[in-house]
């Protein structure tokens, strides 16, 4: 082995030992980019618009994300924070009721099944003894609720969160404001013979992310409008709470979807069991839609991930990042995406063109 490939190998563990160590800032450093990008493609679509300059329509920009912000403090936020927090306190009850409805299922279809001979009276004292065992809604529910407060506690550091918070969208401003001059910073690690294909490289992981944050945005209003009139049609309390919960988790794939239909199934199970079944049917039907239909209409151009690698993103870079990486999970994958093919699979194993030039 030649000493300058020594060299190479050498100072390329060492790079991945250093980002392993500085990963927490790894993670945050890539929600700044996918801040700056979310701007710099509303920017690039108001300048194209308007045919005015960059500055201006980044200006813009900022100005209706703010007032846009600044309109759902005040009239969406305390709604939603009113009824998320019914929410939170109505789980607790609705946990408990299904054990009882459990129960006594379980003791119907007992003497359903035992009509002809009922057990005598060491038999049901089995029973009994048996079913005693097992926690009772009330301590079912002190479980759930032990169990909420535990994982509030886990994710309620507020004031590293609002660190984190600042450094995200100080870094993303900062990279919106000049986004070639920070590209031209990556690319200069690059060797020079690979420069021009690594600028095209991130063009395309930029375009990719942007059609998926596209995407993603459109999405999830159109799960959150189809909730609130599904739930309202249904005469589900807390439509509001509920269709916000369904829009911001349906940013997540399986798992969101997934811990959104806990609320609305509380609130059901609470008022009347039979709609229990009917908002899980009314859940499964919007997501079929948002897969089958919303989906692939919107995000056309999007890269397209495969359900298997899109679990299997979020199972790895939750382990690697935690929560936040859950969130990034998709995003990350989609860039990942776009490198292994791009380089991996057209540079190297068709064109072999590090072969060739090094």
């Amino acid at each position: 082995m030649k000493q300058t490939s020594f060299l190479s190998i050498t100072a390329l563990i060492i790079s991945v030992l250093i980002l392993w160590g500085l990963k927490e800032i790894v993670i945050l450093f890539f929600a700044s980019i996918i801040i700056a990008m979310a701007l710099c493609t509303i920017t690039g679509k108001i300048r194209d618009f308007f045919k005015i300059p960059r500055w201006i329509s980044l200006v813009i920009t900022i100005i209706s994300i703010i007032l846009i912000s600044s309109i759902s403090i005040v009239i969406i936020i305390p709604q939603f924070t009113s009824e998320f927090q019914e929410l939170i306190n109505q789980i607790p009850s609705a946990a408990s009721k299904l054990w009882e409805l459990s129960i006594n299922t379980f003791l119907n279809f007992s003497e359903l099944v035992y009509k002809d001979n009922i057990p005598d009276l060491a038999d049901q004292s089995i029973l009994t003894n048996k079913l005693s065992m097992i926690p009772d809604g009330a301590s079912l529910a002190n479980a759930v609720t032990d169990s909420i407060t535990k994982l509030v506690g886990l994710v309620s550091n507020v004031g590293i969160g609002i660190l984190q918070l600042i450094f995200i969208i100080s870094v993303g401003l900062m990279i919106t404001l000049q986004p070639q001059s920070y590209r031209e910073v990556a690319i200069l690690l690059v060797p020079s013979f690979y420069r021009r294909r690594a600028r095209t490289i991130l063009l395309r992981c930029g375009n990719a992310l942007s059609s998926w944050m596209a995407g993603v945005l459109l999405s999830s209003i159109c799960v959150a409008i189809l909730v609130s009139i599904g739930l309202y049609i249904l005469g589900i309390k807390l439509v509001i709470a509920n269709a916000l919960i369904a829009g911001v988790l349906n940013v997540i794939p399986n798992v969101g979807p997934t811990i959104s239909t806990i609320f609305p199934l509380s609130v059901a199970l609470l008022d009347t069991p039979w709609k229990s079944l009917a908002v899980l049917g009314l859940y499964i039907i919007i997501q079929n839609i948002e897969s089958y239909v919303i989906t692939p209409s919107i995000m056309h151009k999007q890269v397209k991930l495969l359900p298997g690698l899109t679990i299997t993103a979020q199972f790895i870079f939750t382990i690697i990042f935690g929560p936040l990486g859950l969130l990034l999970a998709i995003p990350m994958a989609v860039v990942i995406q776009v490198f292994v093919k791009e380089i991996i699979i057209n540079d190297i194993l068709e064109k072999n063109i590090f072969s060739t030039k090094i």
